[in-house]
């Protein structure tokens, strides 16, 4: 079993909930989660991160 990177789990309305979104809104909604992970992360946790989510720890 690989222990690098992670995992969540989202109820099944809410997957419901997105797939109900027009692709437009959708591509809407991860830019704006990306915009904000890059404005709070900084520095040495933005590094940490970019490696947490590659799996690389």
């Amino acid at each position: 079993m690989n222990n690098k990177g992670f995992s969540y789990y989202l109820e099944n309305d809410k997957i419901i909930d997105y797939l109900k979104l027009s692709p437009r809104m959708r591509l809407e909604w991860l830019e704006e989660i990306d915009d904000f992970n890059r404005k709070a992360l900084k520095g040495k946790r933005r590094i940490i991160w970019e490696k947490f989510r590659k799996g690389e720890i």
